[in-house]
């Protein structure tokens, strides 16, 4: 008799079983296996050398969580039809399918308005209309239509398992071993209350479980600080994106200069078109992003630093052997003549080392010095609150349980000014007067 399952090796969650069917047709599409050509946290890769995990890593993990949630909810009484458990499962695999080339970092770069659980769901669509209907329930949960709405906070929620996968990977990945999660103790304690899980019923935290939530919450926060937002991954996030800016110029000028046009056609028709998010949906759109993958990108900047415009040149040169601007944090906002007076200093810099006339080096200097906040909230309870189910069956938001201050400071929005430059030029953040 045949295995009902394939076992993958996962380093973070062990042997992964994945189900044959469905599930493995799912993940032997080009939509699934694109995301092995996409890493988990873009440029991270260049500050934490061990962090070389995919996007594809990722959805099987949150996939294997999924399976553990579901098993521990059904012990405890909820029921859970066959049909459910693999639309469930195929949700968790598929939230992320929609993510772009290195991850969040060019997420509004190459689409206005664009988020890409936008795109997700574009793929989703597409994939059941080639398996005739097969993910009607698996689209219902995505999109929280489905009448058990449980299924949907499982993929999408405070305590979701995309943020129970990512945050114990990357920690594994990156070496940071404050993010490190129990994420089977917040398994464990999770149930479906009403235990029916009926239309109204919802995730809820055990009482005991209250110090793992508390524990998932402060380790997010340090992961966001000490990994995600870390000033040399926002470093290399403002130069990608500076080179991608740099480009646009030239094809906005109708530049047909052939050393620019030898960069990746997925990436150039993104960047030769102004494509919005409404237009996602369409064929041609549509193909251009899932041919789209970080080695597009790198082809590309390895064309341009062959080119003839020598800003573009140094950027890609840059950013290929990871010679990075400096990020400084500041005290508050900078004010117009701040800025421009720092612009100033690039720009002479600029023309220093020959790689701008004076007469463009003002606009050059937009692309070597930029401002910009990096801002995150672990914990948003008016977006949707962590329900704590007590012993007597009440459920009360995590905070009016928690015994720690720790939990009402999560809650707090927090934004860092910072602004990023070439290292040479010697920009004093804390001297320069206000104009």
């Amino acid at each position: 008799m045949s295995q009902r399952f394939k076992i993958f090796s996962d380093p973070v969650h062990g042997f992964i079983s994945v189900p044959k069917g469905l599930i493995m047709r799912l993940i032997q599409t080009p939509e699934v296996q694109r995301l092995r050509r996409i890493r988990q946290l873009g440029v991270g890769h260049l500050v934490f050398p061990g962090a070389e995990h995919t996007r594809f890593n990722h959805a099987l993990g949150a996939m294997a969580l999924m399976q553990d949630a579901l098993s521990s909810l059904t012990e405890k009484g909820t029921s859970i039809s066959q049909e459910e458990q693999t639309a469930a499962l195929a949700a968790a695999l598929l939230h992320d399918i929609g993510h772009g080339a290195f991850s969040h970092t060019l997420e509004h770069q190459l689409i206005d308005d664009f988020a890409h659980e936008d795109m997700s769901r574009v793929f989703i669509v597409r994939l059941n209309e080639r398996l005739d209907g097969a993910l009607d329930r698996t689209l219902a949960i995505f999109d929280d239509t489905y009448e058990r709405g449980f299924f949907h906070q499982l993929v999408s929620s405070q305590l979701d398992m995309d943020r129970l996968d990512y945050l114990r990977r990357d920690s594994f990945y990156s070496g940071v071993a404050e993010g490190e999660v129990g994420v089977q103790r917040l398994i464990k304690t999770m149930r479906v209350h009403p235990p029916d899980g009926g239309p109204d019923s919802e995730i809820m935290i055990e009482g005991k479980g209250i110090y793992a939530v508390e524990n998932f919450l402060i380790s997010r926060r340090l992961m966001y600080w000490q990994v995600y937002l870390h000033k040399t991954v926002l470093a290399g996030d403002e130069l990608l994106r500076g080179i991608l800016a740099r480009v646009q110029e030239h094809l906005d000028a109708g530049s047909t200069a052939d050393w620019l046009h030898r960069g990746s056609r997925p990436l150039l028709f993104f960047l030769e078109n102004d494509v919005h998010a409404d237009q996602i949906d369409e064929p041609t759109v549509r193909d251009h992003y899932l041919q789209l993958d970080d080695t597009d990108v790198l082809f590309s900047l390895k064309q341009w630093m062959q080119g003839d415009d020598p800003v573009l040149a140094d950027l890609c040169r840059r950013f290929i052997n990871r010679e990075f601007f400096r990020v400084t944090f500041l005290a508050k906002e900078p004010n117009a003549p701040q800025v421009d007076h720092w612009r100033t200093q690039v720009a002479d810099w600029l023309v220093d080392q020959d790689l701008a006339a004076r007469d463009e080096a003002a606009h050059a200097a937009r692309h070597y010095l930029t401002v910009d906040a990096s801002h995150h909230t672990a914990y948003d309870s008016n977006q949707e609150m962590i329900g704590i189910l007590d012993r007597d069956g009440n459920v009360r938001e995590l905070s009016e349980m928690a015994d720690t201050a720790a939990i009402s400071e999560l809650t707090h929005f927090v934004v860092k000014p910072y602004v990023c430059y070439p290292k040479p030029v010697p920009i004093d953040v804390d001297t320069v007067p206000e104009g």
